[in-house]
């Protein structure tokens, strides 16, 4: 099994290998489809207008099991086939609340979404700290319903990485679900007890892709804050007015581990505030932290750092 199989797997997206590219399943995984699970709660659908789309949701929910050498298992949920973006709010205590509100962008590489790990975990890890969290599915990529369709998609997309090609799977729509998300919960503000001018984006991976876009997208509002949890992370473009940026990312990412920090110096080089943890170990989808490696102080110290720019 290559390493890089690894890599997608951790970030909650699905069975691939070069090697395994038909129906079966190597040994020591198992996924299948799932009716929805309560566990995330109600959804707030970011566009209940849309008539068709609540007609024509398509949304499907799945379970994974995982065991690999070395004896890193994992068991989490995760959606795809989101036609109907939504948010799943997590309130703190009142007792505890602080104002401040986090938009959750899982990843999956906008194939799946894993809204386990870099879903409902984050957003308990803030609760526990008194903000609030919208967990965001955000518009993906088709998939095949079945499990041996969507597998081979995933190995495709994964072994033409491998190749070193870069197959197109960002989905424009997305950030806009993400902007449409912080519209959202800034309009209903005083409902969630939150503070309109503290409400920002964690993204993870591909969600860290979506936020992103959207943090410097052309528009009128700007999200407060944006983590940026293991993207990309080569140099773009910066408007001036973009927000304070954490980055970290794990330095044997697979995937981003070893671009640089072009982006980080983007920022710097417009003079705005960011912060970079770049973790010796970790790999890519740590979630809310490896066990066993530093990256699992990485919400403690975005939280640290949401203190000291007083949000």
């Amino acid at each position: 099994m290559k390493t890089w199989l690894r890599y997608a797997l951790l970030a909650g997206l699905s069975v691939l290998a070069s090697t395994h590219t038909q129906a079966q399943q190597p040994a020591g995984i198992t996924m299948k489809n799932i009716e929805p699970e309560a566990f995330l709660g109600t959804p707030v659908r970011l566009y209940p207008d849309n008539s068709a789309m609540q007609a024509n949701d398509k949304e499907q929910w799945g379970h994974l099991k995982l065991t690999l050498p070395g004896g890193f298992t994992s068991e989490q949920y995760f959606i795809r086939n989101v036609t109907n973006p939504s948010l799943y709010a997590f309130l703190p205590e009142p007792d505890k609340a602080t104002g401040t509100a986090v938009i959750v962008a899982p990843g999956g590489a906008f194939l799946s979404l894993a809204v386990q790990t870099e879903g409902m975990d984050v957003a308990k890890v803030l609760n526990e700290k008194g903000i609030a969290a919208f967990v965001l599915t955000y518009t993906l990529n088709a998939t095949p319903t079945d499990i041996p369709g969507y597998q081979k998609v995933v190995g495709d997309v994964f072994g033409a990485k491998a190749r070193g090609e870069e197959p197109d799977i960002f989905v424009p729509q997305a950030p806009n679900d993400a902007l449409a998300a912080l519209r959202y919960v800034k309009q209903h503000a005083n409902a969630y007890g939150v503070d309109p001018q503290k409400v920002g984006f964690i993204g993870f991976s591909a969600g860290a892709m979506t936020t992103l876009s959207a943090s410097v997208a052309e528009a009128s509002e700007r999200p407060a804050f944006l983590g940026y949890i293991y993207g990309p992370m080569n140099a773009i473009d910066v408007p001036a007015n973009a927000p304070p940026m954490f980055a970290a990312l794990a330095l044997d990412d697979g995937l981003f581990g070893k671009m640089g920090f072009g982006i980080v110096g983007a920022w710097q080089a417009k003079g705005i505030p960011v912060e970079l943890h770049a973790y010796e170990k970790g790999e890519h989808g740590f979630g809310v932290g490896r066990p066993g490696t530093t990256s699992a102080g990485m919400m403690d110290q975005f939280i640290a750092w949401l203190a000291t720019h007083k949000l």
